[in-house]
């Protein structure tokens, strides 16, 4: 049976500071590549957009959405998906937070959300269908946060650059009993790895999104 290959870690030049490349291009780098689908994963955090009171809060959400609405008009004329995510990390912490189902209106009903925590994060997923995955768990600074806030880890970040040391975030799931995520975490062209989530078909909702993702993610540690 054949799988669809989905990119669930892609970060755009126009909304993440540290992307290189602009989102036309890298759709079209993904369509070259055999890719089906591609989650938008903008940076959301204090460090990448604004401070309370140096900026209007629709104004930092438009921002964070340019990316995302770029790379969906991109694809709109081809059969590749464009889904809406971010990485979100809060104050006074190095931690990253990959979450997956979100719709475009959900950053603007939630002002400042990335001033709050993790906690109140996952208050929020039940009722708004989310899927909050902790992104390279032991890259650097960054610590297992506690699986009880957690629906998966990312236990396959691609990045070259980084030492995101996947062995451990892969031994972490096994040990908690997480679902296990793959990303090439995509900045610049040289990162586009071929790494990828495998899904069984086509996500037609930001709902089936985060159904599948975690089918595909449970059976990644079963193997």
């Amino acid at each position: 049976m054949s799988k669809y290959k989905v990119e669930s870690h892609f970060h755009t030049k126009e909304s993440s500071p540290c992307g290189w490349v602009v989102a036309e291009e890298g759709v079209k780098l993904y369509r070259i590549e055999g890719y089906d689908a591609i989650i938008v994963t903008d940076h959301f955090s204090q460090k990448t957009l604004s401070e309370p009171g140096e900026a209007d809060w629709k104004d930092v959400c438009d921002v964070f959405l340019e990316g995302y609405r770029k790379a969906r008009t991109a694809a709109a004329n081809s059969d590749m998906k464009i889904f809406l995510g971010m990485e979100i990390r809060f104050p006074n912490s190095s931690n990253d937070y990959l979450v997956y189902g979100i719709k475009e209106e959900f950053p603007y009903e939630y002002p400042w959300l990335y001033m709050k925590d993790l906690e109140f994060l996952y208050g929020l997923a039940a009722d708004n269908n989310l899927l909050i995955v902790q992104a390279h768990p032991f890259r650097g600074a960054c610590q297992l946060a506690p699986v009880g806030l957690l629906h998966g880890i990312e236990v396959m970040n691609a990045n070259p650059r980084q030492n995101s040391r996947n062995e451990l975030a892969r031994e972490a799931a096994r040990e908690y009993g997480m679902p296990g995520f793959t990303g090439s975490d995509f900045h610049r062209i040289g990162d586009l790895t071929g790494f990828s989530m495998e899904l069984e078909t086509m996500p037609e909702s930001e709902q089936e999104l985060v159904r599948l993702l975690k089918k595909a993610a449970e059976k990644e540690l079963e193997v």
